[in-house]
Order: C-alpha cells, then sequence, then structure tokens
C-alpha cells in the first residue's frame, strides 16, 4: 500500500482553489503515489465576527495548519504566504513557492466606475487594515467599514449591505473565476499591496527530504526572490500580517526592485521608500529598506499598532 502525500488546506473556496491547483501540479511528480487534501479549520475560520487583529494576531490562517505539519498529520501545508508569519517555525521550512498571481488590489462597486469617482463620505468595506488606511490617506473624506468572510460572502455582502464599494485582492476574485466583478485594479503607486500578495507558501517538515525534493520541482525562484525581499522587510520592521504595511517587490532580469510603505492606521501619515539591489541579495534589500524606514519614521506608525 502506498501512502498518500497529504496536504494541509483551509477549508474556505480559495484555499481549497489553491491546494487543488498544488494538487495538480504535484501529482504527476508523485505518481503513482496518490494525494489527498486535508481540510484543517483555523482560528481565522471559526471566528468569523471579530476583526482578526481582536482574534489572536498573526498565524490565525496558519497556526492550526502547522501544528498539523509537525504532528505528522499531514506532509505539506498550502498558504496564502500573505497569511503566513515571518518568524520561523522549528522543524518546519517553506519547501517551495510557485509562480506569483497576480498581487494587486481592486475595487468593486455595482455604482461607481473608479476609486477617484466616489463621491464624499462613500462607504468602503474591506477587511484590512493595510488597505483601509491606504484607502483613507488618498480619500480621508471616506467611511470605512470592516468586512469579514470569503470572497464570495463579501460580494454578496456588498449588495445586502448596501455598501458603496469593497476593495479585495485581485489573485483571489482571478482564481474563483469571478473577474466579472472587478471594477478597477488599484494603481500599486498608492495601494501597495500585502507582503506576500498572490503568492503561495508551500510548507514541509525540515526533515522530510523526500517531500522537499518533490516540492523544490515547483519552485519558481523569481517569485520566491521578490517575496524574500517582502518578508524580509516585514520582518525588518517588526510589523505582521495585520498592520499598514503595504510592500511589492518586481525583479526584472537579475536585478529587484522593492517598493514599501507604513500608514498610520487611520490613513493620516505615510513613509514611503524604495531600493533596489541585485535579487540573489533579496533579503538584504529587503532588511535594509526596513531600517532606514524605521529611521524615517516609521518605528513611530508601527507603535501606534501595539
Amino acid at each position: 500500500m502506498i501512502l498518500p502525500l497529504r496536504i494541509g488546506t483551509r477549508g474556505s473556496p480559495l484555499a481549497l482553489w489553491q491546494a487543488e491547483y498544488v494538487a495538480g501540479r504535484l501529482q504527476p511528480l508523485t505518481a503513482p503515489r496518490p494525494i489527498e487534501l486535508v481540510q484543517i479549520e483555523t482560528s481565522g475560520d471559526v471566528v468569523r465576527d471579530l476583526p482578526l487583529s481582536q482574534i489572536g494576531g498573526d498565524g490565525v490562517f496558519t497556526k492550526e495548519i502547522q501544528r498539523a505539519l509537525l504532528s505528522n498529520v499531514v506532509d505539506v501545508a498550502v498558504h496564502s504566504l500573505k497569511d503566513l508569519p515571518t518568524t520561523h517555525v522549528e522543524g518546519l521550512t517553506l519547501g517551495a513557492v510557485p509562480p506569483r498571481g497576480a498581487t494587486g488590489d481592486v475595487f468593486v462597486s455595482r455604482r461607481h466606475a473608479r476609486f477617484d469617482d466616489l463621491p464624499q463620505g462613500a462607504v468602503v468595506a474591506t477587511g484590512s487594515l493595510r488597505r483601509r488606511a491606504q484607502a483613507l490617506h488618498r480619500r480621508p473624506d471616506l467611511k470605512l467599514t470592516a468586512i469579514r468572510g470569503n470572497v464570495g460572502t463579501r460580494l454578496h455582502k456588498l449588495d445586502e449591505q448596501n455598501l458603496d464599494a469593497i476593495i479585495l485582492a485581485q489573485a483571489g476574485l482571478e482564481r474563483l473565476g469571478l473577474s466579472s466583478n472587478i471594477t478597477e485594479i488599484l494603481d500599486p503607486l498608492w495601494m501597495l499591496p500585502a507582503v506576500g500578495q498572490g503568492a503561495l507558501g508551500l510548507e514541509c517538515r525540515s526533515d522530510d527530504r523526500t517531500t522537499l525534493t518533490v516540492l523544490e520541482l515547483l519552485n519558481d525562484a523569481p517569485t520566491r526572490q521578490a517575496v524574500l525581499a517582502e518578508r524580509a522587510l516585514l520582518r525588518g520592521l517588526g510589523g505582521g500580517c495585520l498592520v499598514p504595511i503595504g510592500a511589492r517587490a518586481v525583479i526584472d532580469g537579475y536585478r529587484l526592485t522593492l517598493h514599501a510603505a507604513v500608514l498610520a492606521p487611520d490613513g493620516s501619515r505615510r513613509v514611503a521608500d524604495e531600493a533596489e539591489g541585485p535579487a540573489v541579495d533579496a533579503e538584504q534589500i529587503g532588511q535594509a529598506l526596513a531600517e532606514r524606514m524605521l529611521e524615517q519614521g516609521a518605528r513611530e506608525l508601527l507603535a501606534m499598532q501595539r
């Protein structure tokens, strides 16, 4: 009897799409070994009526899956990389980062063609403090309200709650075949994405050489370099997944350019900067930019979140 390769995943439609995508990529590499999806409920899935910052901070969508890995309940964890904390978990390793999807955020509205067309005082919903702060920095007159739930639930609430608009990740809508709902792709010059947005992280046990060898075949070097730079920036700033930090690394040949911003929760202040260098030095670029931004005032803005 051949034991299956067990993939741990959350049970949301987007998480299952991501796990099935990875399973489809892995199956030809592991055949005849079967692949099995194991759904794991996380604290972020259990508590749906509170902001993420109130139910445990970083790791609310990843901790339980990591515990399943360490307990040998699953062999591979498929994470949305933007949800995975930058702190190292002893015994686990990031085995692969497949090619990245769309990194941006999108404006979804039934009434208005563009974010900048919103009337004064319009009600915009988002579950992200990062999106909230950046939207308010550009339009302090707007009323931002919190929203939770999977992508389908949020689209339903747009109509049910009579909202002017919601802001979502582009990759999620595209992966679920819901691109027709996109009204406008927001300019990353002012709406920087979350660290790791649009990328998947495939995690396994550090000592599981068989699984690690297979996962490495799915790794996309430019995507990994980009997210390593972004995650090094986040780690250097001392921020987590739930604070108003935006970052976007772009690879052009052998060069990497990293754009980043830290904002006050109400969007009233913004510290932004960029750095570039050889892509092979991705983590050093992220760390150096973090140190420079802390000196420019990011430290004070981050202190407001704590």
